[in-house]
């Protein structure tokens, strides 16, 4: 079954959008600001908190990058407005990260000066190699600025990650401690750099959680692996961490019976929420970390109609 999986996920990307979409919704929130704050609110009631973000990657001209910062500084007041409990991700790449850094810089300066207003936090996600270093430097600089304000993403399957924590370990204090989010990591990458096998990556991902926990910088905890969450609970019980020092992260619409038995047992969990116009790449990069999901596609367009 799986490699029909893998012939389907080679195909669906190049059927018309509307198809796809019917799978696509199930795991973004919308097209629109209005169906994000809907889902988002949805999901505060049921005990989640939540983090927004805006679609959208590696863009062409600066334009386009001064367009992202305006609508993630109006994504920013709407969401305190209707006080959702969330934050922010963003990708750099969206606001010029290969074209100009320091207009990128400038761009991402500006949402995270307005969150800071706020008193809310902003993360930057970590996208492929061409990025790392960029974003690390770009993250170094922020922090600076805004200790509180702003957190990094790293991938447990690049084989740098422990260096790089290590390297921003300086960065820490126990008043504005290293903010990280912890993830497998899902771009496709050459093995050179990063690990590949299942149980070498998440093993990896384990020492490099430990080494977060241990030296007190706050976690995001993100995986949908059962095995991941398990090791997970041990060492949050091994290091004593307070809970409010880590949280559990998940996407939207995966994994719903885990996340909710995260919640169950006591520990805070926050739902990546995706929305936008541009949905697609999202979509089929989805696909692509997990083709078993093109069963589930195949049922919803040819079983619900």
């Amino acid at each position: 079954m799986m490699w029909f999986n893998k012939i389907i996920a080679s195909i669906l990307p190049h059927m018309p959008k509307n198809m796809i979409w019917i799978f696509s919704k199930r795991y973004i929130a919308g097209k629109s600001m209005d169906d994000a704050v809907r889902v988002s609110r949805q999901l505060n009631d049921e005990g989640y908190m939540v983090t927004i973000d805006l679609l959208g990657e590696f863009i062409t001209k600066l334009e386009e990058a001064e367009k992202n910062r305006d609508r993630y500084l109006g994504i920013i007041d709407t969401v305190q407005k209707n006080q959702i409990d969330g934050n922010y991700s963003l990708k750099p790449s969206m606001f010029g990260l290969l074209l100009d850094e320091e207009a990128c810089y400038r761009n991402i300066r500006q949402i995270v000066q307005k969150a800071a207003d706020y008193g809310n936090f902003v993360r930057i996600d970590m996208e492929d190699s061409s990025c790392v270093d960029r974003e690390i430097k770009l993250f170094r600089r922020l922090k600076e600025e805004f200790p509180e304000s702003v957190g990094l993403v790293l991938q447990a399957y690049m084989r740098r990650t422990m260096d790089d924590l290590k390297n921003l370990t300086p960065l820490h204090t126990k008043e504005n401690p290293l903010n990280f989010r912890l993830c497998k990591g899902i771009y496709v990458e050459p093995e050179k750099i990063a690990y590949k096998k299942y149980e070498e990556i998440n093993r990896h991902y384990l020492e490099d959680l430990e080494y977060i926990l241990q030296n007190g910088f706050y976690a995001g905890i993100a995986t949908h692996d059962i095995p991941l969450v398990e090791g997970a609970y041990r060492l949050l019980e091994k290091y004593k961490v307070p809970r409010d020092r880590y949280e559990f992260q998940m996407l939207y619409g995966v994994t719903p019976g885990l996340r909710k038995s995260i919640i169950e047992k006591g520990h805070r969990l926050r739902v990546y929420v995706p929305f936008g116009e541009d949905w697609f790449p999202y979509s089929t990069r989805r696909l692509k970390e997990n083709p078993k999901i093109a069963s589930d596609i195949i049922k919803a367009l040819f079983v619900r109609g």
